[in-house]
């Protein structure tokens, strides 16, 4: 199963994220960060396919993908 970690506090809530995930795993939190923002929260850990695009697409590199590995 891939983890998605997204840095709440540097987080502007763009939501470039939230409208590239296919899977819709991500949504945005209902609370505030730092900056007065709603931030992205991952959702959707049995549905995430660690395709890495929500990654890609945020601008501030807010957003880290862990992948198992399939070796295992």
């Amino acid at each position: 199963m891939p983890k998605i970690i997204i840095s709440k506090d540097k987080c502007k809530g763009c939501m470039l994220c939230v409208y590239f995930c296919s899977r819709k795993s991500i949504r945005m939190s209902k609370g505030l960060n730092d900056l007065g923002v709603n931030y992205a929260e991952f959702e959707g850990e049995d549905n995430c396919l660690g395709c890495c695009m929500c990654a890609i697409m945020c601008p501030d590199c807010c957003i880290e993908v862990y992948k198992e590995d399939a070796k295992k």
